[in-house]
């Protein structure tokens, strides 16, 4: 049975994909520090504080989170990620996007052409719901359908 939910659209692209849920805050730059070091093809989640994700591969995944966390290097960290070609897929929140996070992701998709798809406030109901592996379709919008 799907479940459809609707939040608010940040940057906005129909796609397809398959979950990475954490139910914890989400420190950018601890995620993706060590792939940026290493100029790695593929990110691994670096953050050992984040027991959903630690050791998990995020690019071309659809991250399921409540919020991000973390310092004010967050934005910058999203423009790497995307010039890179190693971002996730997409970011769906259940709660507001943070400011920080919003613009970097904004400016890698004005200033890089490289969208990093974002949709908040879609609730608690959808974090409670989505499992990792799960099939998300994403519509341009904000629709996202859990199968």
């Amino acid at each position: 049975m799907s479940r459809v939910f609707r939040g608010r659209v940040i940057v906005a692209k129909k796609t397809r994909g398959r979950a990475l849920v954490t139910r914890q805050g989400f420190n950018t730059l601890a995620s993706f520090y060590r792939s940026i070091l290493k100029n790695a093809k593929r990110v691994v989640c670096s953050d050992q504080d984040n027991a959903h994700l630690y050791k998990k591969p995020l690019t071309d995944k659809i991250i399921c989170l409540p919020r991000t966390i973390g310092s004010t290097s967050a934005g910058a960290v999203w423009e790497v990620v995307a010039e890179r070609k190693i971002a996730p897929k997409a970011l769906l929140f259940s709660e507001a996007i943070d400011s920080l996070a919003a613009g970097g992701i904004v400016l890698a998709d004005l200033w890089i052409g490289r969208p990093i798809i974002a949709i908040d406030q879609l609730g608690d109901e959808f974090l409670e719901s989505v499992r990792d592996g799960q099939e998300i379709e994403i519509h341009e919008d904000g629709t996202v359908i859990v199968h």
